[in-house]
């Protein structure tokens, strides 16, 4: 339906719309509406050099946040450090709950971004400060499990939240804040499109397989 269409501004491409109507709206609701970040806050990040990640990097380093961001090597820290993160943890190599702690100085993080569920829960909500939110936005290594919610009382009174994309942009009025923010930061310069990674539409399954193994960064796109 036309409601959900988006007019791409001159300065926008087709490659960077196909990445922005999803990734982009997604970090835009994230950053501005599930927990609206500002200059006193500090964030984690998780995935950091991911597509997801690395444009929520560098619109938190944007908005004046301090960045931490996980990643799962060397390369990726680089990455991530090149887009915005102020402190990247190795999470294969180190404890990124210790890591966080020594970082923030026992401070700890206003906010966690998960968008890989399984194997960073619990360790999220010991990233927050009492009443710090928690935001399950993706299962990249499986849906975090059932748990109580006792648990978030014991971590400092937090709060929690299960987000999806069509929720924050259900109206079109919604949908076109949205996009003309997003566009608006591209245009400006705050926000890179980081397209590491296209495929002919023939190639699909190899680009399913590398997103699986986790040999991509930035955003995979399909051209047909």
């Amino acid at each position: 339906a036309w409601q959900r269409l988006v007019k791409l501004p001159d300065h926008i491409t087709y490659e960077q719309g196909a990445v922005l109507m999803l990734k982009g709206l997604t970090v835009w609701y994230l950053l501005h509406k599930t927990f609206k970040v500002e200059p006193h806050h500090r964030v984690l990040i998780h995935a950091a050099a991911g597509g997801i990640g690395l444009l929520a990097c560098q619109w938190a380093r944007a908005l004046g946040a301090h960045v931490i961001g996980t990643v799962g090597s060397r390369a990726k820290a680089d990455l991530a450090l090149a887009n915005g993160c102020d402190h990247v943890i190795l999470y294969n190599e180190e404890d990124f709950v210790a890591r966080v702690k020594q970082i923030s100085r026992g401070e700890l993080c206003d906010v966690v971004y998960d968008g890989v569920g399984k194997s960073t829960f619990p360790g999220s909500l010991s990233c927050l400060k009492p009443r710090g939110l928690f935001v399950s936005f993706g299962n990249a290594s499986g849906p975090v499990p059932p748990f109580s919610i006792a648990e978030l009382n014991s971590h400092g009174s937090l709060f929690a939240t299960r987000p999806k994309l069509n929720d924050y942009v259900g109206k079109r009025s919604e949908l076109l804040e949205g996009a003309d923010t997003l566009f608006a930061a591209v245009i400006s310069g705050k926000l890179h499109v980081p397209i590491n990674h296209a495929y002919a539409l023939k190639d699909a399954a190899k680009a399913h397989a590398d997103l699986e193994s986790r040999a991509t960064t930035g955003a995979s796109i399909l051209k047909p």
